[in-house]
């Protein structure tokens, strides 16, 4: 068996057309639509990743602020910029670039972003939103899995998922979102510390994997016709890879995720689509 690769690049096209669209009706209107990005330090994949995001905010018409402070900025430095970029008008989506350096805690600086700018949709009012089932900005990179799972024909009604990682970037909340109502799929939530972790991954329907561990996932963690998405960028020596040992697990699998070119796309429409919907509500207040 060779499984199916999932691309996600197409589905992020359709996502950035109708952002664009949604971006275009609020500039006929005299509105414009602003992402601001903060950077800490100089790690090259984040300086990466952010440049790919402003790509993508210009290919939408949007405009993009790009704010970079030294690996050294105190956590004081960091919550004041956020604290202007909130008050700011011609921003509607903020998004700090993680990891942070050493030394600086995320959640903090995460709650200081205003709930109704979270580009990331990971500020504990949002995130309590999804909890409750309740409309609200969603974390991009789950919404952006279930985007690509409905571009590709899989359902999830009745669904046996196991989610491999526990982060509140992704694990946690596509946990959630899954089993919600009109998703209705069982879920179990696994990481690196799960006992006998591959009795487990081998009885899922679809798996998720989101551990930050290259080669985590090999064949033995799979079932045949398995759903495999790698949500996993771990920069290597061998370049960027995922989770999952793509050769070894496409060979079982039904359908699987590259690493590049699967999930990550996606994330940064999410950001996007959070963005022109943060706008909107800014615009009708």
């Amino acid at each position: 068996m060779t499984a199916r690769v999932l691309s996600g690049k197409e589905v992020a096209a359709a996502v950035e057309a109708e952002v664009a669209a949604r971006v275009a009706a609020l500039a006929a209107r005299g509105r414009g639509v602003g992402l601001a990005t903060v950077l800490v330090g100089e790690d090259p994949a984040s300086q990466v990743y952010v440049r790919g995001k402003h790509r993508a905010a210009a290919r939408v018409g949007m405009q993009s602020f790009d704010h970079a402070l030294p690996t050294g900025a105190p956590a004081g430095e960091v919550a004041a910029l956020l604290d202007r970029l909130n008050a700011d008008p011609a921003v509607d989506g903020i998004l700090v670039q993680m990891p942070l350096p050493g030394g600086l805690d995320p959640l903090p600086l995460l709650e200081r972003i205003d709930p109704a700018k979270d580009a990331d949709g990971l500020h504990p009012m949002n995130l309590g939103r999804l909890v409750l089932g309740r409309p609200g900005l969603r974390p991009a990179t789950p919404v952006g899995i279930l985007r690509l799972l409905d571009f590709h024909g899989i359902a999830t009604r009745g669904a046996f998922v196991v989610v491999v990682g526990r982060s509140f970037l992704v694990g946690r909340p596509l946990a959630i979102l899954l089993g919600l109502k009109g998703r209705d799929a069982t879920v179990a939530l696994a990481h690196t510390a799960t006992r006998d972790l591959a009795e487990l991954t081998r009885q899922a329907d679809i798996l998720v994997v989101a551990a930050g561990r290259p080669g985590l996932i090999g064949a033995e963690h799979v079932r045949p016709g398995v759903t495999v998405i790698d949500v996993g960028t771990n920069r290597t020596a061998a370049g960027l890879v995922g989770d999952v040992d793509f050769a070894a697990v496409s060979a079982v699998a039904g359908a699987i995720t590259p690493v590049p070119g699967g999930v990550g796309p996606l994330t940064i429409a999410g950001l996007l689509e959070n963005t022109v919907m943060a706008a909107e509500q800014h615009a009708a207040a």
